[in-house]
């Protein structure tokens, strides 16, 4: 008898162990802190852009989007809400960012591979693709023109090239067409911003879906898909705030962009047969 009492209180404090193990795993996300915000517009994009990968502004009524099998270019109008333009400029592919300004545009795909579609609206629009050193293990979705520098920002969503503590913020230069051997900036995946999200697996502490500049403030926002977040950074890089994102609203957002005035539009696709989406808002932070 004494032994069948040893062997249950040794299975109940066998699973109570490995249920602690778990529940550091999800207490996180419950206790972090929730970002509120107020929508001021909401869209619902058609079906060939439920999973919509990344967006870009255009100008007041126009939003460029991508979705991640397609080598194409969607022009949303947000007045009459619906496509107006469809730009092929590629085969199929992983496309997962976007960027656009005046006649150009940009996109990466998730093995690093950076295309650039100069005069992308004209039927004469010259396509260049360029490789760099990232690959699929990396994961690469994050993409920002940053104009000042005349480059192209990424960041890897899952393992940078030579740590799983760190994540760089590398520079393509739309100069020469290189990517910078050193990042032009790092986030520690132990940083005191990202206690509440902590992983099993340090690098999966935070997943860029995306990364933005906002106009006025020089904020970096970055955005993650997998379980939905917003980190803000300062203008140097410095980690600010972390925020979880209600899932009902972005099911899993992949895409974010600024109006030159500051609003804020995040993407987000579908999820159970929903429609992929973009919100305007603005943080009440």
């Amino acid at each position: 008898m004494a032994k069948v009492k040893f062997w249950t209180i040794a299975a109940i404090f066998l699973g109570m162990g490995f249920l602690f193990m778990n529940f550091r795993d999800w207490l996180p996300y419950d206790s972090a802190e929730k970002v509120t915000y107020e929508i001021s517009g909401r869209w619902e994009l058609p079906k060939e852009l439920r999973e919509v990968s990344g967006i870009s502004w255009m100008n007041e009524n126009e939003i460029a989007a991508i979705q991640d099998e397609d080598g194409i270019i969607f022009i949303y109008d947000l007045k009459k809400k619906k496509v107006v333009n469809e730009i092929e400029f590629g085969n199929a592919g992983d496309y997962e960012g976007l960027a656009i300004e005046g006649n150009n545009a940009y996109a990466l795909e998730s093995d690093g591979t950076i295309t650039v579609i100069k005069n992308f609206q004209n039927p004469n629009r010259k396509v260049t693709t360029y490789k760099t050193k990232f690959s699929e293990k990396n994961n690469m979705e994050s993409l920002w023109l940053d104009l000042p520098g005349n480059q192209l920002l990424v960041i890897p969503k899952d393992r940078d090239i030579d740590s799983d503590n760190m994540k760089g913020v590398y520079a393509f230069s739309l100069e020469d067409y290189k990517l910078a051997y050193k990042p032009v900036l790092q986030l520690d995946m132990e940083d005191e911003v990202l206690k509440n999200f902590r992983e099993k697996k340090i690098y999966k502490n935070f997943r860029p879906s995306d990364i933005a500049i906002h106009p006025q403030t020089k904020e970096i926002y970055m955005l993650e898909g997998s379980k939905p977040k917003l980190l803000i950074l300062d203008e140097n890089g410095v980690a600010k705030k972390g925020y979880s994102l209600d899932k009902k609203i972005f099911p899993q957002p992949e895409g974010i962009t600024f109006s030159p005035q500051g609003d804020l539009y995040i993407s987000s696709e579908g999820k159970n047969d929903g429609k992929g989406t973009i919100t305007k808002l603005k943080l009440l932070l």
